[in-house]
């Protein structure tokens, strides 16, 4: 059909209802009777309707809270770059009388995620976006919500036996395959291979990583399998202690040669090897910060996965505002892209289009 502005007046008259039955529709409020909602839709899809978004944010006086749970964060870290998208997105729907708060808890640490959890379950809010932790407190949570008609959006990590209205973020598993894919095609006949993992590995709080080390193992079962695997476990908080790990490690076994980290903290094995002068055959770790882009770069590091978080926050937030403001339909799961870098082409990499 010919492209023209059509007025809720002309929808009425060409669908055979009243100005009132397709404000109903459009805006998705009130009772309307099935069979007028179709000739409505109908109508709708035969002009292919756009709302003017602006007038209905300019119109609205219907004022929209958005909730944001995530760890603390620091300058430069991978939640500050999620805090950056969401911040964006938050600009952008400021029109529509959106606004966007946050609650932060601690990573791993179960006391900070359930008060956090707690004080979400107290609020008035028209849409939570998460990045989920501990998966029984998060269920809670995710509870309560259904029961007050909340939707929520999971970033970072899936929770899949809930409600979402969707996820965002990376095959955590397909990330980790992909890892030992690129690692081992640096593999030459009698190497061992090394498992950098935090002390944390097997919190309930860890299971990204426990996803991404399954997929990585699922590779190395089909296509090494008799190959040497060592772990080495590091902390967050002791570098002093993780040198001497390493340096005691790599003195017992002159063999270990590929090493893959599967958090952001690949930069503490590239410290040492660039302390020490150690080298390995290839270390493959996760997300783009400052540190890692620097060893990825002077080549302690061979290859980074980035996982796009300010891409994540920006599209979580879009997503929740529309199902709740614009009353679109959205995608059950957006996966990001597994990003390969290398220092060839890290500087071209931007997350934004």
């Amino acid at each position: 059909m010919e492209n023209k502005n059509y007025t809720i007046k002309d929808i009425a008259r060409m669908a055979g209802v009243s100005a009132g039955t397709v404000d109903r529709v459009l805006h998705n409020r009130g009772d309307v009777s099935a069979a007028s909602r179709e000739k409505v839709r109908k109508v709708l899809d035969e002009i292919d309707y756009h709302p003017n978004m602006f007038a209905i944010g300019l119109a609205a006086k219907k004022r929209y809270r958005m909730l944001c749970i995530i760890p603390y964060y620091i300058e430069h870290d991978y939640w500050h770059a999620v805090a950056a998208g969401i911040n964006r997105a938050a600009q952008e729907l400021r029109p529509f009388n959106v606004s966007v708060e946050y609650l932060y808890y601690h990573h791993a640490d179960r006391p900070s995620y359930e008060a956090v959890c707690a004080r979400v379950r107290c609020e008035a809010a028209d849409a939570v976006l998460i990045a989920p932790n501990f998966r029984e407190e998060t269920l809670a949570l995710t509870s309560s919500l259904e029961e007050k008609n909340v939707p929520y959006a999971f970033i970072d990590f899936n929770i899949e036996d809930t409600h979402a209205i969707c996820y965002i973020g990376q095959d955590s598993r397909m990330s980790g395959y992909i890892a030992a894919k690129i690692l081992m095609r640096k593999y030459e006949e009698g190497q061992e291979l090394i498992l950098f993992l935090n002390n944390k590995k097997d919190s309930p709080a860890e299971i990204q990583m426990q996803r991404r080390l399954d997929g990585f193992m699922s590779y190395i079962s089909q296509e090494n399998s008799n190959l040497a695997v060592h772990d080495v476990i590091l902390t967050k908080e002791d570098d002093a202690a993780n040198c001497r790990t390493l340096e005691s490690f790599f003195a017992a076994h002159p063999k270990a040669a590929l090493g893959v980290v599967f958090n952001s903290r690949v930069y503490q094995v590239a410290d040492y090897l660039h302390e020490t002068g150690h080298k390995l055959a290839g270390l493959v770790g996760y997300d783009l910060l400052p540190k890692n882009v620097g060893y990825l770069k002077s080549g302690e590091v061979d290859h980074l996965i980035g996982q796009r978080p300010g891409l994540q926050g920006y599209c979580g937030i879009k997503a929740l505002c529309d199902h709740v403001v614009f009353k679109r339909p959205v995608t059950a799961v957006k996966y990001m892209p597994i990003d390969v870098l290398m220092k060839e082409n890290i500087n071209f990499y931007f997350e934004f289009e």
